[in-house]
């Protein structure tokens, strides 16, 4: 049997590109964010049993703009990855499936991301009384 110029199996050429899509791709690489960053903290709880200078050192990197980004977009990613993980347990149930309440609970997850992550950081900063 000749297949000639098929592709074995489907690929993102082939879909159109749909919102579900992305935010199943975003899933993905927040949890590959998640881990990258989970190494920060290894790092930073290593520097704090080592001492003063060691625990210094870090806190200046995260401290540091760079640093500062890195945590948001960390702190949003956990939060996204958390609130798809929810959206993807009712999917597990057999619930949400239609197209409406998928793409509808696709914004609802975008949007309580963005809202936590601004949340805990304003709480954050309030705490810390720069606000």
């Amino acid at each position: 049997m000749n297949n000639g110029d098929r592709p074995l199996s489907p690929h993102l050429q082939i879909y159109a590109w749909q919102w579900t899509m992305a935010l199943s791709i975003l899933h993905r690489a927040t949890g590959t964010g998640l881990a990258a960053g989970t190494l920060l903290m290894v790092w930073w709880l290593l520097a704090l049993a080592d001492g003063a200078a060691s625990f210094d050192t870090v806190q200046t990197v995260i401290g540091s703009v760079v640093g500062r980004l890195c945590l948001f977009g960390w702190t949003w990613a956990l939060f996204y990855h958390f609130c798809n993980g929810i959206r993807h347990l009712f999917w597990d149930v057999g619930m949400g499936f239609d197209l409406d309440t998928a793409r509808n609970s696709g914004y609802f997850v975008v949007a309580a991301s963005i809202g936590l992550t601004g949340l805990t950081w304003i709480v954050g900063y309030m705490a810390m009384g720069a606000i």
